[in-house]
Order: structure tokens, then C-alpha cells, then sequence
């Protein structure tokens, strides 16, 4: 039998999550790419039992409060799943809950929001990051929940679900 995998997210508060899903929903239909939940990855593609990991969350939530992190810029890479994103710094709260959820990852860390999943060519991507980088950079997003989340790279987008969450604080 094929273990389950699933994601640990970091999700913002209800009024940046829908701000940030109007982007994702923007680009989706300027570049005909998926639509997904705009979310901070804390530890992605992990096979450890749900109990251990509600477990987690559970504990990492109770010992952040709910914080805001400034959007720092507005990036592209050639990567599927971050091909377009909203990067933040590694800010004492983002870096205690990666150390108690991913410490193996910790040192690479590079938190982000993705606003674009998929193959864009550079080129169309770099105009629409500055306009996207004009309305977005600079602003706050708060977070205030960590979920365990049905997904991972051999999983498709639209069947990608919340199935735990933790609220911060």
C-alpha cells in the first residue's frame, strides 16, 4: 500500500488569504495554469502518520502566536511549483516554526507564497512580476493557522485538501 503524503501550510489570515487567491486566480487565467490554495509550505511531501503530524502542528501553533510578515519582493524562477511567488524574510516566527516542523531544512529555508504554478516563459512572467511587485511588495500578510494538508508533487492540484488544522497562538 502506497503511504499518504501530505504538507504542513502555513496559511494567512481570511482577508490576505483572499487577497492572495484573487492573484492566483489572475495569473490561473492570464496563463491558463492551475488554481490551488495560496499557502507558506512549512514541510512538503512527508509520509509521517497523521496522528504524528497533527501532533505537530499542534504543538508548533501553541508556541507562535499569530504574526504579519511583509511581502519583500515578488520573484520568478523556473520552477513548477514556485514559478511565481511572493518571498518574505526568515523572521523569528517563520524560522521557530520551520526549526520545530522541518529542522532538517531549516538552513535552506526560503519562505514564500506562490502565486503561479507551471512552465511560464520568463519573459511573459517578468512584466506581470513587476505589476503584481507594485501592488504586493512592502504589504503585510498575517498568519494565523498551520494545517496538515492532503498534497504533494504526485498528487493533482484540484485534489489537494485540508484534512487538520492548528491555530497559532
Amino acid at each position: 500500500m502506497t503511504p499518504l503524503i501530505h504538507s504542513i501550510w502555513l496559511l494567512p489570515k481570511t482577508e490576505d488569504e483572499t487577497l492572495l487567491a484573487e492573484v492566483v486566480a489572475e495569473l490561473s487565467r492570464r496563463f491558463d495554469t492551475p488554481l490551488f490554495a495560496p499557502h507558506l509550505t512549512m514541510k512538503g511531501d512527508t509520509d509521517l502518520p497523521m496522528a504524528a503530524l497533527e501532533t505537530a502542528i499542534a504543538e508548533a501553533a501553541g508556541a507562535v502566536a499569530r504574526f504579519a510578515e511583509e511581502i519583500a519582493a515578488i520573484e520568478t524562477s523556473e520552477s513548477y511549483f514556485r514559478s511565481f511567488y511572493a518571498r518574505f524574510a526568515v523572521s523569528a516566527p517563520l524560522a521557530r516554526l520551520k526549526q520545530r516542523l522541518d529542522a532538517q531544512a531549516a538552513e535552506a529555508f526560503m519562505p514564500h507564497v506562490s502565486l503561479l504554478y507551471g512552465p511560464v516563459a520568463p519573459e511573459l512572467k517578468a512584466a506581470v512580476a513587476e505589476e503584481v511587485g507594485r501592488r504586493l511588495k512592502g504589504r503585510a500578510v498575517s498568519f494565523d493557522r498551520l494545517c496538515v494538508v492532503r498534497s504533494g508533487q504526485d498528487i493533482p492540484i484540484a485534489d489537494w485538501r485540508v484534512v487538520a488544522s492548528a491555530w497559532l497562538g
